[in-house]
């Protein structure tokens, strides 16, 4: 692994994860950048080994920009980092292109793990994720017919957002996120923000403390 590029918008984050690819990776080069746009122009414009990104940025999210990566160089893997369990958005970002999808929680070990493996050409994929898998195979959920875009809506008005503040967050127009909560609500039968929280909450999409 020669040439590594790590996007996140915690500088905290970014030097911890650094340390532990220095440590595995020593001859490494390793550049770091805060946000989604930053990582699709630096993939763009140069060469690199691997991508690892974390979910939650701001501006374009690393689903967003991961769907850029693969339509520039499909062949580039791309780890996706995340406080989020595997059960919400492990299956899209795989769906998505990605070679991994792995908790921000899980140990040092782990990501080094799925560093080797996804290095031989192959994904990294949890026990976890592969029952999710198998499981939304069989038992699909209304939330899981949404677009990835849809589905980055969906959270931010189940959060109590408006239509105005997502606008600016994901820098859309708001008629552009205006549209997209009426198919959101069209498509998991609902009709009012209070309905679509209590949906998020009920399927662990989003928390009480996080609400």
């Amino acid at each position: 692994m020669k040439r590594i590029i790590l996007a996140d918008d915690h500088s905290f984050i970014r030097l911890g994860l650094i340390q532990i690819l220095k440590d595995e990776f020593p001859s490494a080069e390793i550049k770091e950048v805060e946000d989604g746009e930053t990582l699709v122009k630096e993939v763009t414009l140069h060469d690199w080994d691997l991508v690892i990104s974390d979910l939650d940025m701001p501006g374009r999210s690393g689903l967003e920009s991961l769907e850029q990566i693969k339509l520039i160089k499909p062949d580039l893997p791309v780890l996706i980092l995340s406080i989020y369990t595997e059960d919400l958005y492990a299956v899209r970002v795989l769906k998505a292109g990605a070679s991994g999808y792995m908790n921000k929680n899980a140990a040092p070990y782990e990501l080094i793990k799925a560093i080797h493996r996804i290095s031989l050409g192959r994904k990294y994929i949890t026990p976890e994720i592969a029952e999710k898998i198998l499981h939304q195979q069989n038992h699909k959920k209304l939330h899981e017919l949404l677009t990835n875009r849809e589905f980055e809506i969906f959270k931010l008005l189940a959060l109590g957002k408006t239509i105005t503040q997502i606008a600016e967050s994901l820098s859309l127009a708001a008629t552009t996120v205006s549209t997209h909560r009426s198919n959101i609500m069209r498509k998991l039968n609902l009709s009012t923000n209070s309905e679509l929280t209590r949906y998020a909450l009920a399927h662990h999409i989003i928390s009480d403390i996080g609400f």
